[in-house]
């Protein structure tokens, strides 16, 4: 699911978002971009994990892309 980009992200969602940016597993697959844990998270964000995906509605990023 999408978030249109004029709507604001809520608290919970905010909160679920850190919860992924502080995930040791999420951490491994932003910092190295390769590998059996980045794979993994490739698989999962969108269709298993709640914070991988609010991740993405807060950030405008996948889980497992690089940060800037």
């Amino acid at each position: 699911m999408k978030m249109p980009a004029t709507e604001v992200p809520t608290a919970i969602e905010k909160a679920m978002a850190k919860v992924c940016e502080l995930c040791p597993v999420c951490l491994h697959a932003r910092y190295h971009q390769k590998g059996l844990v980045y794979d993994f998270v490739t698989r999962i964000e969108e269709d298993v994990c709640p914070f991988c995906r609010a991740y993405e509605r807060v950030h405008g990023k996948k889980a497992h892309e690089r940060r800037t």
